[in-house]
C-alpha cells in the first residue's frame, strides 16, 4: 500500500488496539469471524459425507458467498440509514439462530446434500449483514492516521479467525461431530452480541429526515459509479477474488485427494494460509512506506497464483503447508490495499454502501470463481482447476496493468460545511417538492474554456455523487464566455441533503472551478422548484 501525504511517518501495528473502543468492537469482529470459519469448514467436510460431487462441495464456499452479492447494497443502505450499533447487534442473533437451525439438524441426521447448501446461504446473509456496517463504523472510532492499522488489524482478525475457526473446528469434527461446530458457532455469535451492545456510540443528530431505503440504495449506487477511484478498486478486488477462490474452494478435496489427509491435513492447511496472513498482516505498516498499493495488488496477485499451483503440484504435505503460508500472506497484502484504497475513497455519509458494493464485487468474484473453477476440476481435475485459476489470474493482471488503485493522493473525505450563494427561498416548499433544479452562472475567459471543461468534468461527477439525478454544462450564444451549469435534485429535502454531504475535497474542488470566474460577483447562483401543472395535482 502507498502512503498518502496524511498518514504518520511510522504508525506501529497494534496501536489502534489502545483506542478501547475500537479494541471492544474488534474483539466483537474477531468472534464474528470464528464462527464463519467454524461454519465453512463444518459445511465443507459435512458435505464431502453427504455428496462425492465435486461441484456440490465447491458450491459451499459459493453458498456462503452469494448473498453478499446479491444482498450487499441493501444491507448498506440499511447500515448507513438506521443505528449502527443496534444493526450490528442484530446481525449477530440472526446468525446464532441459523447456527442453531443446523446444529439440530446435524444432531438428528437430518441434514442432505441441498438442505446444508441452502443454511449454507442463510447463514451467508448474515455475513452480508455485518461486514457494510463493521466497515462503516471502523472509521468512526479511530483516527485517519491510523485507518490503515485498523483495517490490518481487521485482516488480522480475520485471519485469526482462518486458524483458531478450522484448528476448533477439525478437532471438533474428528472428536465430537459437526453438531457441536454449529452449537459452539451459537454461543460465540451471543459473546460478540453482547460485547456490540457494551458499546455506547454517540447518535448523530440531523435536522433532516432519514433517507429511504430504495433512494439510499440509488444514491449508493451513483456514488460509486462516478468514483474513478471506486470503479477501480471494484474491477481488481473481483478479478483477483475470482482467481484466489479457487484453491479455498476446493481446499478440503486437496486435503482429502491430493494430499491423502482428512479434517486434520484440511485444518493444517487452512491455518498455514490464515498464519501466513497474519504475518504479512503485522509487517504492512512498515511496507507501506516502501512499497505502494499498486505494486502490492500486483506481487499478490502473481505470488498467489504461483502459490496456489505449488500446493496442488506439491509432492510432500510440509511443501504444500509453506505454499498455503505464503497463498495467505498474498492475499492480506493485496486485499488490504485493496479496501484501504476503497476506504480513503468514500466519505462517512455513503461509506457503509461504498463498501457493500465493495464486498459485492469481492463475495461475487469468489462465488462466480469458485463455481467456474469447481466446474473445471469436476470436469477434468483439480490440478487443471487451480492451474486455470492461476493463469487467469496472471493474464488479467497483464490486462489491467495499466490501472491505478493508489491515485495521486487520497482526498480529505472530512465532513464540511458549505456555504452557498444562492438566495433564501421567499416561498413555502414542502420537503417532498420536486424536483429542484440549481442553475450557477460563470464568466471565463474565452482562452481557458479546455482548462474549465475539465474542471468541469470533475464537478459533473462529483454533483452525481453527492445525488443530483442529473447534471449538465451550456454556454451562452450570444456572449462568449458566460456559461451555465444546472442539475437537478429530487426534492427539496434531497436538496438540503446533499448540501449536507460536501467535504472537504469537495470545498477544493469548488475553489478550483471558481478560480476560472472572472465576474466581479461570486457566479451566481438560481434554484427553482418543479411546479405540478396537472389540474388538481398542485397542493397549496
Amino acid at each position: 500500500m502507498s502512503a498518502s501525504p496524511t498518514e504518520t511517518p511510522h504508525p506501529t501495528a497494534l496501536a489502534p488496539l489502545r483506542n478501547t473502543v475500537f479494541r471492544m468492537l474488534w474483539l466483537a469482529w474477531l468472534a464474528a469471524n470464528v464462527t464463519m470459519w467454524m461454519n465453512e469448514v463444518a459445511a465443507a467436510w459435512l458435505m464431502t459425507s453427504l455428496t462425492d460431487s465435486v461441484m456440490m462441495v465447491a458450491l459451499v464456499q459459493a453458498a456462503s458467498t452469494l448473498p453478499v452479492f446479491v444482498l450487499g447494497l441493501p444491507s448498506g443502505a440499511l447500515a448507513d440509514i438506521v443505528d449502527r450499533r443496534r444493526y450490528f447487534a442484530f446481525t449477530q442473533l440472526y446468525v446464532a439462530t441459523i447456527a442453531v437451525i443446523l446444529g439440530v439438524l446435524a444432531l438428528t441426521n437430518s441434514l442432505t446434500a441441498p438442505l446444508l447448501l441452502a443454511l449454507t446461504f442463510a447463514n451467508g446473509i448474515g455475513m452480508a449483514m455485518r461486514w457494510p456496517v463493521f466497515a462503516a463504523i471502523v472509521p468512526d472510532v479511530v483516527s485517519r492516521d491510523q485507518l490503515p492499522a485498523a483495517l490490518a488489524l481487521n485482516g488480522i482478525a480475520m485471519n485469526m479467525s482462518r486458524m483458531i475457526g478450522p484448528i476448533v473446528a477439525g478437532g471438533l469434527l474428528a472428536t465430537a461431530g459437526s453438531h457441536y461446530v454449529f452449537m459452539l458457532n451459537a454461543v460465540l455469535a451471543i459473546v460478540a452480541f453482547m460485547l456490540i451492545l457494551r458499546w455506547k456510540s454517540e447518535p448523530k443528530p440531523s435536522v433532516l429526515p432519514g433517507e429511504r431505503f430504495f433512494g439510499a440504495m440509488r444514491v449508493g449506487l451513483q456514488h460509486v459509479v462516478q468514483s474513478p477511484r471506486m470503479r477501480s478498486v471494484l474491477t481488481r478486488i473481483f478479478l483477483f477474488f475470482f482467481q484466489s477462490t479457487a484453491i479455498t474452494a476446493m481446499l478440503p478435496l486437496i486435503a482429502r485427494d491430493i494430499h491423502g489427509g482428512g479434517p486434520v491435513t484440511f485444518t493444517i492447511l487452512l491455518s498455514a494460509m490464515g498464519g501466513g496472513a497474519i504475518i504479512a498482516a503485522l509487517n504492512l505498516q512498515r511496507l507501506r512506506h516502501r512499497i505502494d498499493r499498486d505494486t502490492f495488488v500486483r506481487l499478490g496477485t502473481l505470488v498467489h497464483a504461483l502459490a496456489s499451483v505449488t500446493v496442488v503440484f506439491s509432492p510432500y504435505l510440509w511443501l504444500a503447508v509453506i505454499a498455503m503460508m505464503v497463498a495467505g500472506m498474498a492475499w492480506i497484502s493485496t486485499a488490504n490495499s485493496l479496501t484501504v484504497a476503497a476506504q480513503m475513497a468514500l466519505p462517512n455519509w455513503v461509506r457503509a454502501r461504498g463498501m457493500s458494493i465493495y464486498q459485492m464485487a469481492l463475495m461475487g468474484g469468489g462465488a462466480a470463481g469458485a463455481g467456474l473453477w469447481g466446474f473445471v476440476a469436476g470436469r477434468t481435475s483439480i490440478e487443471t482447476g487451480i492451474s486455470g485459476a492461476a493463469i487467469f489470474g496472471v493474464a488479467m493482471l497483464l490486462f489491467t496493468l495499466r490501472g491505478s488503485v493508489a491515485g495521486r493522493t487520497d482526498e480529505d473525505m472530512t465532513p464540511a460545511s458549505v456555504v452557498t450563494s444562492a438566495p433564501p427561498p421567499q416561498i413555502d416548499i414542502r420537503p417532498d417538492e420536486g424536483p429542484v433544479m440549481v442553475t450557477i452562472e460563470y464568466l471565463i475567459a474565452p482562452d481557458q474554456a479546455d482548462a474549465f471543461n475539465e474542471i468541469m468534468q470533475d464537478t459533473r461527477r462529483a454533483r452525481l455523487r453527492q445525488g443530483a439525478l442529473s447534471w449538465g454544462l451550456f454556454r451562452d450564444a450570444a456572449q462568449p464566455g458566460r456559461y451555465i451549469e444546472y442539475f437537478l435534485d429530487e426534492n427539496w429535502v434531497e436538496h438540503q441533503r446533499r448540501l449536507a454531504r460536501f467535504t472537504a475535497a469537495d470545498i477544493g474542488l469548488r475553489e478550483r472551478r471558481q478560480a476560472f470566474h472572472i465576474g466581479d460577483e461570486p457566479p451566481r447562483v438560481r434554484r427553482y422548484v418543479a411546479e405540478q401543472t396537472t389540474p388538481g395535482l398542485r397542493k397549496r
